[in-house]
């Protein structure tokens, strides 16, 4: 399957962005209520903070280079989010703009080099692997996803459904899990049949680029 864009450019960057702080301040509410069955009950309520502060600083934001863009994205969350949130889904940004430093597009192999840098951030930053019942469950089937979508030679849009769509099963999957990691893990045998509000929110990143890469 192959679909017509071959690149990913600053304009979908931003407009990425939008979409997934969209989707944070629609589903507030399930996150809250997510973690507050397993952790501390503001995930959603730190996300939406912290993206209403992504947004503010990319206003401001000049010229196309997607690295020093994802790099502000990850300074703005590590600033502004609480709790395990910020330092990860911050490490995620800047591990990824660190990967995409002075490009203006991305093809994707790009975006999929550029997912992996970010996914071994977060798994060097917060020590999770899959199956602990994190966001890495979601993290890591939508790279291998991504890798694989690449090897068939899809585009970046239709590269980045099939991630998400990987996403969406890793976050199913964290529900029967035993939470190995983070503040779920306190709770032991109690955490299972919940599923991870991190690998929820993860789903959501995901999405929301595969339906900016289409649209652009």
């Amino acid at each position: 399957m192959t679909d017509g864009s071959t690149t990913i450019d600053h304009a979908a960057i931003l407009d990425w962005m939008r979409r997934f702080a969209a989707e944070v301040e629609e589903h507030r509410e399930e996150l809250v209520r997510l973690d507050t069955a397993i952790g501390d009950g503001d995930h959603g309520t730190n996300l939406n903070r912290g993206m209403k502060k992504v947004l503010e600083k990319l206003d401001g934001t000049e010229g196309d280079d997607i690295g020093a863009t994802l790099k502000a994205v990850g300074m703005a969350l590590v600033s502004s989010v609480g709790g395990a949130a910020g330092p990860l889904y911050g490490t995620l940004f800047l591990q990824m703009g660190t990967a995409t430093a002075g490009r203006s597009t991305l093809d994707t192999a790009g975006w999929a080099d550029a997912l992996e840098a970010g996914v071994k951030g977060v798994q060097a930053r917060g020590k999770a692997e899959a199956g602990d019942k994190t966001m890495i469950d979601a993290l890591l089937p939508a790279l291998e996803a991504l890798r694989t979508a690449q090897a068939e030679g899809d585009g970046p849009a239709a590269a980045a459904s099939r991630s998400a769509d990987a996403a969406q099963e890793g976050m199913t999957a964290t529900i029967p899990l035993e939470a190995r990691r983070g503040r779920a893990s306190y709770l032991g045998p109690r955490s299972v049949g919940h599923q991870d509000p991190g690998a929820t929110s993860t789903h959501l990143l995901l999405r929301s680029a595969a339906e900016a890469f289409a649209s652009n």
